[in-house]
């Protein structure tokens, strides 16, 4: 492995990378440098750890970090997420992203944000109240 401090080869690494996030994408490993390829496959390891084998089918929604966050950001805040379309690997990932949040929540924290969003014009869906 050539040196990761190398920003040549971090470059190629970040753009393997993205590309392995992308369930469509088919990968000759051939055509491209060690740093895509070793970029390419972490990208897409991590794409399967959040959204299942690509094998299984490419699911209708596709779990993103962004997507872990709000989970996360809802058990914290005790909102009720949105989780309609999900496959059952992928609601199991983002039941442990929003537990992860549930055991950091304050209701008190939630009603202060709530307060100031309301304040500043946003406001939030009443059903997403636990």
């Amino acid at each position: 492995m050539k040196n990761i401090f190398n920003p040549d080869y971090r470059q190629e690494y970040l753009r393997g990378y993205s590309v392995g996030l992308n369930p469509n994408v088919r990968f000759n490993d051939s055509k491209y440098n060690e740093a895509f390829n070793s970029g390419f496959i972490s990208g897409r390891l991590d794409y399967e750890n959040r959204n299942g084998y690509i094998i299984d089918g490419i699911p209708e929604k596709i779990v993103t970090k962004k997507v872990l966050e709000d989970f996360l950001l809802a058990g914290l805040l005790g909102l009720n997420p949105e989780t309609d379309g999900y496959t059952a690997f992928q609601l199991n990932v983002l039941a442990k992203w929003y537990q992860s949040g549930t055991e950091k929540y304050d209701p008190n924290q939630s009603m202060y944000l709530f307060e100031i969003l309301e304040k500043n014009g946003i406001q939030v869906k009443e059903s997403f109240y636990l």
